[in-house]
């Protein structure tokens, strides 16, 4: 049987080097990651070449769809995990990617389960998407991954895990929602299982590893670290407000990324801490099949093994050129 070509967009990203990592400890897929022109001899992109991945060019916001159409030639599954910014950038490359051939596309989902309609922006511009790719009968697999370990704990007292913390939450209402949780690590893993899976295809898939709330979360930092942690609670009601006023600062600057970061995120935390969305019963309700049903045989990496590696600086930092922007625009405090 031949080997499945595989295309990745966004390898450089936190999401994509996790996708990436997952095909290549996999082995059993050819690689290829698109790069825009001016990136593609990086020192980054050149290290994947070592890896043995392929690159090839690839401008969406530039590119025609004939220099598109072109780029995707031989990918049998087209992997996208673009900037938050950039989604709707997918809609010529579902064109494309159809008109190519591809056979499955996974675009970029990779967030908590939300409903369309209305409770985030992010999750509204990926069903445009998802409805494009439909529309045109792209064969495709939608893949949702809960919310990360990484981003999920507070900072210590000590300092200590200041390197590794890209936010302070707050605490939604009383802290009691469970939530499906996953180590980053695990996402790319999760992928390569998903795309080669018949049963995926056409199909939504929630992979996760593990459910805590927020109180959980805290309480099991305080008992690994020692620390004892402060807790910023903030009810819906007040988050609701700081959504109404970051819809009125993006709106007056719709091109700041720092504005869209301030409201997605008053949205996440709304839509899993106190609507209680990211969960597998809601998601089995939206249609998704999950990695439990799916993988029961998945070694995952367990919430407590991480919060172990994070207080004993095992854990490597991310989003390390967005950290400074994203201190400026967290915390939120009641």
């Amino acid at each position: 049987m031949a080997r499945m070509r595989v295309g990745l967009l966004g390898a450089s990203g936190e999401t994509g080097g996790s996708i990436l990592n997952g095909l290549l400890e996999d082995g059993g897929f050819d690689i290829v990651a698109f790069s825009r022109p001016s990136s593609i001899n990086r020192p980054a992109n050149l290290a994947l070449k070592d890896k043995g991945v392929e690159l090839r060019e690839m401008d969406l916001a530039k590119d025609s769809q004939d220099q598109l159409v072109a780029a995707l030639k031989r990918i049998d599954v087209l992997l996208s995990a673009i900037g938050a910014p950039a989604q709707l950038d997918q809609i010529p490359l579902v064109t494309a990617a159809k008109t190519a051939g591809v056979k499955r596309f996974v675009p970029c989902g990779y967030i908590p389960v939300i409903p369309a309609g209305g409770v985030h922006l992010l999750r509204d511009q990926k069903e445009e998407v998802y409805n494009h790719m439909k529309r045109l009968g792209l064969p495709y697999t939608i893949i949702d991954c809960g919310w990360w370990y990484q981003v999920s704990t507070p900072r210590l007292p000590s300092g200590k895990i200041d390197n590794v913390i890209m936010m302070e939450p707050p605490i939604a209402n009383k802290g009691e929602q469970p939530s499906a949780l996953t180590d980053l690590r695990d996402v790319g893993r999760y992928v390569a299982r998903v795309i080669k899976d018949d049963r995926t295809l056409n199909k939504q898939v929630l992979v996760y590893n593990e459910m805590w709330s927020q109180s959980q979360v805290w309480d099991k930092l305080e008992e690994v670290s020692g620390e004892k942690l402060t807790r910023n609670y903030v009810s819906q009601e007040q988050l609701e407000g700081k959504l109404a006023d970051a819809k009125k600062v993006l709106e007056s600057d719709p091109s700041s990324f720092m504005n869209l970061l301030h409201m997605i995120e008053t949205q996440y935390l709304i839509s899993w801490g106190c609507r209680g969305d990211n969960t597998p019963e809601y998601a089995k309700y939206l249609g998704y099949i999950t990695s439990e049903e799916l993988y029961p045989d998945f070694k995952y990496v367990k919430f407590e093994e991480y919060v172990n590696d994070l207080v004993a600086g095992k854990i490597d930092e991310f989003y390390v050129e967005m950290k400074e922007q994203l201190k400026a625009m967290l915390p939120m405090k009641p």
